[in-house]
């Protein structure tokens, strides 16, 4: 049962996060991503890495964007994602 539960919830996870990748078309010149959409597309990269590989209009970075926000966002997102500001870095 708990496994079966855990199964459910990984895929409802996984389809929920795939609902706002880079290159969806929710974002465009006249209503780009900016902060927090560069936040949230840095932590689930891995996924669009990978979703990207089969589907062509899925990208790693969101093309539409306001520039150096998105950047920041997206670059703090992709460094603490992957444990590189952790405040609890063992030594």
């Amino acid at each position: 049962m708990k496994k079966t539960m855990l199964l459910i919830m990984l895929v409802f996870v996984g389809l929920l996060v795939t609902g706002c990748l880079p290159g969806d078309g929710r974002n465009t010149a006249a209503d780009p991503a900016g902060f927090f959409w560069g936040v949230w597309h840095g932590w689930v990269a891995p996924i669009s890495v990978i979703v990207g590989i089969f589907r062509d209009h899925i990208r790693v970075y969101e093309v539409a964007n306001t520039g150096w926000w998105y950047d920041l966002g997206f670059y703090l997102a992709v460094i603490s994602g992957f444990g590189g500001l952790s405040a609890t870095r063992k030594r």
